[in-house]
């Protein structure tokens, strides 16, 4: 099963700011897969309120994304310059989400198992 990394996507997102120059808040956390597996969970924060941005493949190893913005119990109030800013900031989260989805195009990262030493290879042999 093919899936992104939270070490992949954090790459990804590297290369979107460099591209874009913008987006130096983004960052990636840990979101453990249904098997286990190190996926990872886009998060976009946004100035001035507080909602929740984030996103993710649709489905493991789907090149389709989902950006989901959090609901809050609070109402947002801004002032033109703030409104502004939000909504450079969604810009930029929709723009994210197509870099994500043009890398995921193609992309095939199976889980790895862990590299064995040879000198352990050899000891073992010897046991």
């Amino acid at each position: 099963m093919n899936f992104r990394s939270k070490q992949t996507l954090e790459n990804w997102v590297e290369e979107f700011r460099d591209a874009r120059e913008a987006g130096d808040l983004i960052r990636v956390i840990i979101q453990d897969g249904s098997d286990g597996s190190d996926t990872g969970l886009v998060i976009v924060p946004v100035k001035n309120s507080n909602v929740s941005i984030f996103m993710q493949p649709e489905a493991i190893g789907d090149v389709r994304w989902q950006v989901t913005v959090e609901p809050t119990d609070e109402t947002l109030q801004l002032n033109s310059h703030q409104l502004h800013t939000f909504a450079s900031e969604l810009a930029v989260a929709a723009e994210l989400c197509a870099f994500l989805e043009a890398r995921s195009v193609g992309h095939d990262e199976q889980l790895v198992e862990p590299a064995v030493d040879p000198l352990e290879d050899q000891l073992a042999e010897q046991d």
